[in-house]
């Protein structure tokens, strides 16, 4: 059977670039063009379409399916329901609680409980109007602090309602303090708001097994959990990435993958599965919701003497990454400070809500708002500077955090916090136009009630798998000639997700092969596994795999160029296609060679080992590594109306090395966008476990016209144990935007403002 269209490109570059360079991203013409191929562009020759029946209850027994009326629809090709499911039917990222399509209950409003497969997208459709399915309603669980605690509650699992439950204790529980403050914080339901929806092409294959080309995060979990629902063995499960429109951890949980490979198998024929947005909304996961309870104690001069909280995550309908969200939040949760005293408890529930995962900051942007809040409130309480008290606290390099791991690389809190605050403010204009003030082009206002404030927050996040995870990543490098020259070829199950991971790769090639040009091979699972686009750790280890599988090619084609010209190695290096002498000069040409044929190796990367919390919550080493940001906002809030103008968002962020500076303004820029929507505007309304906003008409995120100028302070600290000292980017922005931005408002305010997103209503 024929292959799809537009299946995912060779990514070339013959434009030159190593580390600490920023080359034009071989993908962004294409994308800027509309010419790249993403995952819901595939194509094949006599495809049919797949769709999904979703249940209409957030807790309800299944009492009858007929699918009958739904078979006899002109068109329709195949009708599935659980019992057609040949393998394991429950997945799930850690815990294998979720089923691939609904057996005896459904655990929330969206759940699949039904598949068909027509001829025509709309065909499908409405063959799903036509499936009967028989519902006894049942009660719901959608309060998360009562699951954790209120036995009486209908048990959701057989294990009961609680998914993770952790605790840190460090130092004296009962120590005292001269002042105190305490504070319950909310946190809203975030959608990672993707713009390229779920999507993949099944190819049934004549060894029975499938082919799959689709958006993910993570193509060897997605293969283990499909393989497994199919009953097949892994290597008959074949994946490649297709062009991926955003994901944010809202595509490391299985969507589509098992549902369209059930349909091409049992049909014979290519299915496609492209969800629409309020689908979309309803088929992935989203931020946890939470409720955070903190006190904090000081002494008078400012320095913390305990922290106090509970912490409650709703994980909705199923595991997903629940138990790493409240590993993070528990070791992260009282911030960059040193805090000799701790007693935090936090748990993960189930509850009859859509289910929550990955996203952007996992686990550490609850916390983050929360501590950030108490320690504006503690600096008010003793008349001190927010910025002064948290430089007063702040750790750094050789502390130790509250699970008793040292920091052995730089923590440069402070040198943030005085980069940030010695930036200029602007001016607050006499005469602004309208369309500047809160409100903009509606004009809804003249100015007679805006109020400008200033806030600050901070914020530390783990880089990598923690918690004693196997963290690696493969990479295969070939280095051979094309056309007369050399070109290297990188080939990682690594996805990219919209980060830069493809030029990355590349300027790794470059710098240690010493070539101009490098291909990147399309990611599939032909080549070892590369782990998630998450946690912020791919230019980590997946650039650990490349430089280890380069430098692996380098030294045997040196070792070649050395048997041939009859000199030692250990004196050659590779630069500019050329092999050179430390004391000769040049050698030869690399095509020369390599004219004896291409060398090709295969090389993991595994980041120093990680170790499991035990009962008080102590680690020697409980994450990999940590990386610090920090923000400033300053915001115009008319107090009458309500409206708030996000006029500025600066940050400071140390990122270890550089490798490609303009990837790194980047990714700061959108983390802070993604923080910023937390703050003002992005919430999923949950309504008695239904999901009332499922479009991006309602639920809003940030435009062009609300992103503020930034002006950005990159540090370079670079971590002696990672590869070329690099520190994770991508997740800390997101996170300490949103404390910053909230505390720029009360400061305009001086509301107490405990929720994010802060509405209009919180302000008047």
């Amino acid at each position: 059977m024929s292959g799809p269209t537009r299946t995912p490109q060779h990514l070339d570059s013959e434009i030159g670039g190593g580390i600490g360079e920023s080359p034009q991203r071989p993908d962004g013409a294409l994308k800027v063009r509309g010419e790249f191929a993403y995952a819901s562009d595939l194509w094949a020759e006599d495809m049919l379409w797949g769709a999904t029946l979703r249940s209409p209850h957030p807790h309800a027994r299944i009492t009858s399916i007929d699918v009958g009326p739904a078979l006899r629809t002109a068109g329709v090709r195949a009708v599935l329901t659980a019992e057609d499911v040949p393998g394991d039917n429950r997945y799930g990222v850690k815990e294998r609680d979720q089923p691939v399509l609904a057996e005896d209950v459904v655990r929330f409003r969206g759940e699949p409980v039904a598949l068909v497969a027509a001829d025509h997208p709309e065909t499908a459709r409405r063959a799903l109007e036509r499936i009967e399915v028989g519902y006894e309603v049942l009660p719901a669980v959608t309060d998360a602090e009562l699951a954790a605690h209120d036995t009486t509650l209908p048990r959701l699992h057989e294990s009961g309602n609680v998914v993770r439950h952790q605790v840190i204790r460090r130092g004296d529980p009962d120590a005292a303090a001269e002042v105190v403050v305490s504070g319950v914080y909310t946190v809203g339901m975030q959608d990672q708001a993707f713009l390229g929806p779920e999507a993949g092409l099944a190819l049934p294959a004549e060894d029975g097994g499938v082919d799959l080309y689709l958006a993910t995060q993570d193509l060897h979990s997605d293969r283990a959990q499909t393989a497994a629902a199919l009953g097949l063995p892994p290597e008959l499960v074949r994946m490649t990435l297709s062009g991926v429109g955003g994901a944010f951890g809202g595509r490391e949980d299985l969507s589509i993958q098992v549902h369209v490979c059930l349909l091409a198998l049992r049909t014979g024929r290519p299915v496609k599965m492209v969800y629409g947005r309020e689908e979309s909304f309803h088929g992935h996961v989203h931020r946890h919701p939470a409720v955070l309870h903190y006190e904090h104690g000081a002494t008078r001069d400012g320095r913390l003497v305990y922290v106090r909280a509970r912490q409650y995550f709703d994980g909705g309908a199923y595991a997903s990454k629940t138990p790493v969200v409240v590993g993070n939040a528990t070791t992260l949760g009282v911030g960059p400070y040193r805090v000799p005293n701790v007693d935090l408890e936090c748990w993960g529930l189930y509850t009859n809500n859509p289910p929550c995962g990955a996203m952007r900051g996992l686990g550490a942007v609850q916390p983050t708002f929360a501590y950030e809040s108490q320690m504006d409130r503690l600096a008010e309480e003793l008349g001190v500077d927010p910025v002064d008290l948290r430089i007063r606290n702040a750790v750094q390099q050789g502390d130790e955090l509250p699970t008793g791991q040292r920091l052995d690389f730089p923590a440069p809190v402070a040198e943030l916090l005085h980069r940030l605050r010695a930036m200029p403010l602007p001016p607050e204009p006499a005469d602004r136009d309208l369309r500047e003030l809160p409100g903009g082009v509606s004009n809804t206002t003249r100015g007679e009630g805006v109020v400008r404030g200033v806030g600050y927050g901070v914020t530390i996040k783990n880089i990598c798998y923690s918690e004693g995870a196997d963290d690696y990543s493969t990479a295969r490098v070939r280095l051979g000639l094309v056309g007369g020259e050399p070109l290297a070829e990188v080939h990682t199950a690594a996805a990219e997700v919209g980060q830069g991971l493809v030029t990355v790769q590349q300027q790794i090639a470059r710098t240690e092969l010493g070539v101009e040009r490098v291909t990147i091979h399309p990611n599939d699972t032909s080549v070892g596994a590369a782990g998630s686009s998450s946690a912020s750790r791919q230019t980590y280890v997946t650039g650990g795999a490349v430089r280890e599988a380069c430098a692996a090619v380098r030294d045997a084609v040196l070792l070649r160029a050395a048997e041939l010209h009859g000199v030692a190695p250990a004196a050659l290096s590779l630069h500019g296609g050329k092999v050179i002498s430390a004391t000769a000069g040049v050698l030869a040409d690399l095509a020369e060679v390599l004219g004896d044929g291409p060398v090709e190796l295969t090389r993991e990367y595994h980041h120093r080992p990680t170790f499991p919390m035990d009962a008080t919550g102590a680690s020697e080493r409980v994450q990999v590594q940590h990386a610090f940001s920090a923000h400033r906002a300053i915001v115009d809030v008319d107090v009458e109306l309500g409206l708030v103008k996000v006029v500025r968002l600066d940050c400071a962020q140390d990122v270890g090395k550089a490798v490609n500076p303009d990837a790194v303004l980047g990714q700061i820029h959108g983390g802070s966008a993604q923080g910023l929507g937390l703050a003002v505007m992005e919430e999923i309304q949950v309504r008695d476990g239904a999901m009332r906003n499922a479009s991006f008409t309602d639920y809003l995120i940030p435009t062009v016209l609300d992103m503020p100028p930034m002006e950005v302070a990159i540090l370079e600290r670079g971590d002696p144990n990672a590869p070329y000292g690099v520190r994770g980017v991508g997740e800390p922005p997101t996170i300490s935007t949103t404390p910053a931005v909230v505390a720029a408002i009360r400061a305009a305010t001086g509301k107490a403002l405990t929720h994010v997103p802060v509405a209009p209503h919180h302000l008047i």
